[in-house]
């Protein structure tokens, strides 16, 4: 398992040879782990997501110029290169998805006697929360109503029918930056602004160019933007008012289907139980592990976000020293997942306690990138496997009968002992 270090490769648009270079650390673990005489039989693939796809959306030269400059890279490597692409919306969310259930052994699981079977209990839905963008996907039996965001997949013999959608320009590092410009909008694009959001005690010039030159908010420029002008933020720890800036993301009037999540964007009633990672898994785990507070249900998660948001930056500091380049992110992060999970996705109190915030299943991450490459190398077969993954039932009976042969076998010459010892006695 490797984390590559530092921002994500569309970060690199205007230097794409640098997109390739941040690889080389996990392409060299990759050397070295893998065994020299495989290196050649070892395929890899390299799949972006959502900070491609808008790089992709903007600036599809740019785009271009960084995948090849990643499958340049990779391809300086000993390993058999299968091609990088990006991945749509839909692919991200199912594939996630995938990975979560496959983990969990919801699709087949094998019993002690050799078998495979599938078990009785249904699927997990998945929700992730990335940089760039968020997905949902879940299995449902009602009507989805928009065919865009229905899959149908056939996975060991079984059909499975999910909804997905994902939403751009809604991954944690989007909305920061769509928080900070709803912000200096609201205070007339003045060069020093309160920002409810960041505790108290916090403060930090920037360039415009750091909030606006994302396409999630190019929009909202203000007249004669200049990219390098700098806008200092002061902390005002106002929970109050960071929520009606994260409100303000969020549209909720329009829908032209019978039901939807936000922004006129159709989906069934969520049912039955979800995992949700990566920020959510990582927000969540902050609010449990270091304000110490509980999160099972929707008001635990409104009077967690409520405190952090309340606290000072010195406060926040002395509760997770290790954390300090993340800690001003905590609140405006909680508000959104408190605004997506109980007004967006429509989670109730009696719905929430069915969210698991996960990081891992076993010694796996969850995420989109194992389901990706199971896809890809066809390692989840369309069919049930028909053979057994161990030894057949005729084996299992002859080791039952040896080994009810040797507990008889053992009584018999205990008893033949004790028999012994009693007659030496009476003699």
């Amino acid at each position: 398992m490797c984390d590559v270090q530092g921002p994500g490769i569309s970060s690199y648009w205007q230097d794409p040879p640098k997109a390739g270079k941040s690889l080389e650390v996990c392409l060299n673990q990759a050397v070295r782990d893998v065994p020299s005489n495989r290196h050649a039989l070892t395929p890899i693939y390299l799949g972006a997501t959502a900070g491609m796809r808008l790089l992709n959306w903007t600036d599809p030269v740019s785009s271009d110029k960084v995948l090849a400059a990643v499958s340049a890279t990779i391809k300086s490597y000993p390993f058999n290169f299968r091609g990088a692409r990006i991945l749509s919306g839909q692919d991200e969310g199912v594939f996630g998805w995938v990975t979560a259930n496959y983990l969990l052994e919801k699709f087949i699981k094998y019993n002690w006697i050799g078998q495979w079977f599938q078990p009785r209990k249904g699927t997990l839905g998945a929700m992730d929360l990335g940089g760039a963008s968020t997905q949902i996907t879940f299995e449902t039996a009602d009507t989805i109503e928009n065919p865009e965001d229905e899959v149908t997949l056939r996975l060991y013999g079984q059909s499975y029918r999910v909804y997905t959608h994902s939403f751009p320009c809604y991954g944690r590092d989007q909305v920061l930056m769509r928080i900070f410009s709803k912000v200096i909008m609201s205070q007339g694009y003045k060069a020093k602004v309160d920002n409810p959001c960041w505790p108290t005690g916090y403060s930090e010039t920037m360039p415009l160019s750091s909030v606006y030159e994302s396409p999630c908010t190019a929009n909202e420029r203000p007249n004669g933007y200049n990219p390098a002008t700098p806008v200092t933020m002061t902390g005002t720890g106002n929970a109050a008012q960071c929520r009606k800036h994260v409100e303000s993301l969020f549209q909720f009037s329009s829908c032209s289907f019978t039901s939807c999540s936000f922004d006129s964007v159709f989906q069934p009633n969520v049912t039955g139980n979800f995992i949700a990672f990566s920020a959510f898994f990582y927000t969540v785990d902050f609010i449990k592990n270091v304000m110490k507070m509980p999160v099972n249900s929707i008001a635990d998660l409104d009077n967690a976000t409520n405190t952090i948001c309340s606290s000072t930056w010195d406060q926040l500091k002395a509760k997770a020293p290790t954390l300090e380049k993340l800690l001003n992110s905590y609140c405006p992060t909680a508000n959104f997942i408190y605004e997506i999970i109980s007004r967006g996705y429509k989670f109730t109190e009696d719905s929430f306690p069915n969210i698991s915030f996960q990081k891992k299943a076993g010694d796996t991450s969850i995420g989109w990138a194992l389901g990706y490459m199971l896809n890809l190398s066809n390692m989840i077969p369309a069919e049930k496997p028909s053979i057994l993954k161990a030894i057949d039932i005729s084996s299992w009976a002859g080791v039952i009968f040896l080994f009810l042969l040797v507990i008889l076998l053992s009584l018999a010459l205990l008893c033949t002992f004790i028999r012994f010892n009693k007659g030496d006695q009476s003699l």
